[in-house]
């Protein structure tokens, strides 16, 4: 099994409604989000996906959140913008434009500060 993870990240505001502490009011990360995934095969070239496409594609999907405030962003509109669920919303997002890929996506890390991170995957 081949396990391979590419790196990015954005710069947002947000706030976590319903918190008891200075996470209440609007403050901004520059984020760090950690994208891996798996396969047990290789293709024609002996790559799983080619780490450019990866990266394009998580980039894209970024780019909506970059220097935005997360609160204004459906679903966290509706959703507090936690760590936890930013990177529920990445991974869910990320599995539909990965389909047409032979890797599975496993894991999405997403990181609001250096010492302080939420990880989402499926079992």
């Amino acid at each position: 099994m081949y396990e391979l993870m590419i790196e990015t990240g954005f710069a947002s505001a947000h706030q976590l409604r319903g918190y008891k502490g200075k996470c209440e009011n609007i403050h901004g990360h520059n984020w760090k989000v950690q994208v891996y995934v798996t396969t047990d095969r290789l293709n024609e070239i002996d790559i799983a996906i080619d780490f450019h496409d990866l990266k394009r594609i998580t980039n894209e999907l970024v780019a909506q959140l970059d220097h935005t405030c997360l609160n204004d962003i459906f679903p966290f509109t509706e959703k507090n913008p936690s760590s936890e669920n930013i990177s529920r919303w990445i991974f869910d997002s990320l599995r539909k434009r990965l389909a047409d890929y032979k890797v599975n996506l496993s894991a999405v890390t997403v990181w609001e500060s250096e010492t302080a991170s939420a990880t989402y995957f499926e079992e």
